[in-house]
């Protein structure tokens, strides 16, 4: 048999339609990080576009320039990760080097791109005034003049969220494909009950989200607890609320998706309720004829109670990716916001100026809870990887197989050995078979 001539080029890899999304994806991550990296540029070059004459940022050139190179290697992280999430060598990374950059981005974006769509929604409606923004620092009282112009709060958010989609949906596929077999398909109610650490940090995560989550409510309803003479002096307006109350929001999103994954089964045991007698007060009129001369009906009122079963199955069927999900967020955009605000108050000039001792208390545990989280949900990823790992066949290398296994497999080198035949004055018999059993 002529031997087939092997294909010169290499081997080819065919494109299927979630290569190509992919490449799209990432194509729109670069693109939306343009903008913002050549006005970080421009900045750090000296020029000053975007800024008014009397802004906050002008106070402290030094901490300005500082920020603002933090900032432009920040944004330029994107594009790396949109690359590692894409490109062969991506899937060779450590888990924890593209799980805690990814982290910190959505982190930092997540607030942006909740807050930000729903202040265009509300200066729409009419209730917002100039100057706001969806991060810290911005804005003063309503009708002040802003730190940056308006278009600039436009191309940079607007960017922030294409870059937080792209990149979000290049990590839902990225995970799928590498960590998907750990926690894709199952719910809620499948997982076992976490210990008594993982119970006792999501109790303290919670006790200490409770302190930012109160604050923040207080300051988005109006209160001015601890606001007063601060950068919150002058947030009565309906985007700045928005901007607060989304603050509120995040720390209990982060909790509650630890508290599904630390209750597991129990927490969908203790939900989940099979039956809940409701006590329902039925007022029916009956007519009664009551004989007299003329016939009349007359209504009597009677009061019946019945049990109405309701069935609670809510918690038991939250699959498990949305739990992590809800920690993912909830921790990442808890932790780094806090702890942005808190390095970008400590750093001097206006900001540091128009912060409070109780704005102080709300970074600092927004920051300790959402760090907390965070180690509950690496250390239930990690669990899982174990017991996947426990549960998965070892491979066997040959060296390591022993002489016994080798003749139980079946296959040619596991034949029975040949037997002996007496010697002849003519040699062994030169007509063996390829696979070293005697010839008939």
């Amino acid at each position: 048999m002529t031997p087939t001539p092997e294909p010169t080029g290499g081997p080819r890899t065919a494109t299927t339609p979630s290569d190509r999304v992919r490449r799209a994806l990432r194509a729109v991550a670069i693109t939306a990080c343009v903008p913002y990296l050549v006005l970080k540029t421009a900045w750090l070059g000296g020029s000053r576009i975007g800024m008014p004459e009397d802004s906050l940022l002008l106070d402290d050139p030094a901490v300005t320039a500082v920020a603002n190179l933090v900032t432009l290697v920040l944004d330029a992280c994107v594009i790396v990760l949109a690359l590692l999430l894409t490109r062969p060598w991506g899937r060779r990374v450590p888990a924890w080097l593209l799980v805690v950059p990814m982290w910190t981005a959505t982190g930092l974006l997540a607030p942006i791109m909740t807050a930000y769509p729903l202040q265009l929604l509300v200066r729409a409606l009419g209730g917002g005034g100039s100057g706001v923004s969806a991060g810290a620092g911005g804005g003063g009282e309503e009708g002040a003049e802003p730190f940056l112009h308006e278009w600039v709060f436009g191309m940079v958010y607007g960017g922030f969220i294409v870059q937080g989609l792209s990149l979000g949906a290049l990590f839902a596929l990225y995970a799928r494909d590498r960590w998907g077999h750990l926690l894709w398909r199952d719910r809620v109610r499948d997982l076992p009950s976490a210990g008594a650490v993982p119970r006792a940090v999501t109790g303290a995560a919670t006790l200490v989200a409770l302190v930012p989550a109160t604050l923040h409510t207080l300051w988005a309803s109006g209160f001015a607890m601890g606001a007063d003479g601060t950068r919150l002096a002058g947030r009565g307006t309906g985007e700045l609320a928005v901007m607060e109350a989304t603050s509120a929001v995040f720390p209990l999103v982060a909790v509650a998706g630890a508290g599904l994954l630390v209750l597991g089964r129990d927490g969908a045991r203790w939900v989940g309720v099979r039956w809940v007698g409701v006590r329902v007060r039925a007022l029916a009129r009956v007519p009664v004829p009551v004989r007299v001369r003329v016939p009349v009906r007359v209504p009597v009122r009677v009061r019946a109670l019945a049990r109405v079963p309701v069935r609670v199955r809510a918690l038991a069927r939250v699959p498990v990716r949305v739990a992590l999900a809800a920690a993912w967020l909830g921790s990442g955009a808890t932790a780094t916001w806090g702890g942005w605000i808190t390095l970008a108050s400590l750093g001097g000039g206006g900001i540091a100026s128009g912060t409070s001792g109780p704005m102080y208390l709300a970074y600092a545990c927004q920051m300790i809870a959402g760090a907390l989280v965070a180690v509950v949900g690496a250390r239930f990823l990690a669990g899982r990887a174990r017991a996947y790992a426990d549960a998965a066949p070892a491979p066997v290398r040959p060296t390591d197989a022993p002489a016994s296994a080798a003749a139980s497999t079946p296959g040619p080198a596991s034949a029975p050995a040949p037997v002996p035949r007496p010697w002849t004055p003519d040699g062994p018999d030169a007509g063996d078979a390829p696979d070293g059993r005697m010839s008939p």
